[in-house]
């Protein structure tokens, strides 16, 4: 079985310089857990719902034991403070960072007559779930696991 055959076509695409906001609300809207960034009619790179949860990756808690000294423990509310502000900040800057500064790339592609068996091999290799499929530098779709997986379904049923 074909690429061209379980893809969809026509993928829904996001500019480059959009901002990850319009990113999240057409994913949402769409249902889907990525989407091709395009620069033109050039594909740049794909974004998907892990490179926006990254942005909200805040650390590890220190196991480290700290005793305050007794002026410390005046200042340390006033730090608390201010940390929390820049973190308030730091979330709603979020939504306004470009899509070009999350987005994977090199972006992994398939041509769209390559068989499913290469899909799902490059997306075990790659650790990834969908692929943008091209014709020559022309992005004329996207597979997912899940495209990959009933096209199995289909073919063993001889649907």
């Amino acid at each position: 079985m074909k690429i061209k055959e379980i893809m969809t076509p026509d993928p829904i695409t996001i500019p480059v310089h959009a901002p990850v906001r319009d990113a999240a609300a057409l994913l949402k809207k769409h249902h889907i857990g990525g989407l091709p960034v395009m620069d033109g009619d050039r594909l740049v790179g794909i974004v998907t719902e892990s490179d926006i949860i990254a942005l909200l990756e805040t650390g590890r808690i220190s196991d480290d034991l700290w005793l305050p000294s007794p002026l410390e423990v005046i200042e340390v509310p006033i730090r608390e403070i201010v940390n929390w502000e820049k973190t308030k900040s730091a979330l709603k800057d979020i939504g306004d960072t470009g899509v070009e500064e999350v987005m994977s790339k090199p972006v992994v592609t398939i041509g769209e007559d390559q068989d499913i068996e290469d899909a799902a091999q490059l997306m075990l290799d790659e650790g990834i779930a969908r692929l943008p499929v091209v014709r020559g530098d022309l992005l004329v779709g996207i597979v997912t696991r899940a495209d990959i997986v009933s096209g199995v379904a289909t073919s063993a049923s001889g649907e």
